[in-house]
């Protein structure tokens, strides 16, 4: 449902909420080989995510990206609608033009099910409620805590 630059996007926000504070900003080329992401592609995202102020950011030689207390309690929804736009929870599942409670595609029902679901998901829990679970037993070995694991060791 999410495009390539959204999932990019929603990794590196879940990473930076996790391993950098205002204090230990990181830079691009770090998180980009921690998530094993294109550099310039990321680049552009983080901008993107910090321009609506997603995500925090500083210039200089001490500079980077961040997690502010602020952007931390900021919700799922917020980023996917930043990279994605509003309509990823309410366009056509199949692309149709023409889709509506009125004139359903033949998976309307269903997506709008699945959507509803997906969309209160992403505005109950903010960033820093889905960072912190990463790192809990049930999720040990999800990618994204490999990650973090991986960085946190000597």
């Amino acid at each position: 449902m999410f495009s390539k630059t959204c999932k990019y996007g929603l990794r590196a926000v879940l990473y930076l909420a996790s391993q950098a504070q205002e204090d230990h900003k990181l830079g691009v080329k770090q998180v980009a080989a921690a998530l094993e992401v294109p550099q310039p592609f990321l680049a552009k995202l983080l901008q993107q995510l910090a321009r609506v102020q997603i995500i925090s950011s500083a210039k200089g030689p001490n500079g980077g990206f961040y997690l502010s207390d602020k952007n931390l309690v900021a919700n799922l929804r917020q980023v996917v609608e930043c990279l994605d736009g509003p309509d990823v929870f309410s366009s056509c599942i199949l692309g149709l033009p023409s889709c509506s409670s009125a004139n359903p595609c033949p998976l309307h029902q269903q997506a709008v099910a699945y959507r509803n679901s997906l969309l209160d998901v992403m505005e109950r829990q903010t960033i820093r409620e889905v960072a912190q679970r990463i790192g809990a037993p049930e999720y040990a070995q999800s990618p994204l805590s490999l990650l973090i694991k991986k960085d946190n060791q000597p």
